[in-house]
């Protein structure tokens, strides 16, 4: 199944339709089985953050990432996969990133998403910048080691 899929990859500053997305991967497709999505909203930080400014290198960010989701598509059964992340300013509430894996079993499509997501949270060329609701810049936001811990579990498998 997973041969001929082709990851959709972008990146861009505007919003996305969670809905659209999993349509354009789904429409007249009978062979699917499961819709696994993850889609990460920027929080408050206990009402200190005003925005979430996101920069990353065009070109680098895309290629990077369609690099590991072919990763997923080598590694799992998968009909399509999707990831989008967002760049510029971001306030509380609203979309960064989406992450959507289809296949014809619920496994292969959860171990698919949280593999990319793992991906895009600790090695993707992504670099944000806190604003605070005083005025103040929060400074650049450090990779957390969490994360590196649940991407360093793929490693292997």
């Amino acid at each position: 199944m997973s041969a001929a899929v082709v990851p959709m990859v972008r990146i861009q500053a505007a919003d996305f339709d969670v809905a659209a997305e999993i349509a354009r991967l789904t429409q007249g497709r009978a062979d699917v089985g499961a819709v696994v999505t993850f889609t990460g909203l920027c929080r408050d930080e206990a009402g200190t953050l005003s925005a979430l400014e996101l920069e990353h290198y065009p070109g680098m960010a895309e290629a990077e990432i369609a690099r590991i989701a072919g990763e997923a598509i080598e590694r799992w059964p998968l009909a399509g996969i999707t990831a989008i992340h967002r760049f510029g300013r971001i306030r509380p509430g609203e979309n960064i990133v989406l992450v959507v894996a289809v296949s014809t079993h619920r496994q292969a499509a959860f171990e698919a998403a949280s593999f990319l997501m793992d991906y895009l949270k600790s090695r993707a060329p992504f670099w944000k910048k806190e604003h605070r609701i005083d005025g103040s810049e929060g400074g650049w936001v450090d990779a957390k080691e969490s994360d590196e811990i649940a991407a360093a579990r793929w490693a292997g498998r």
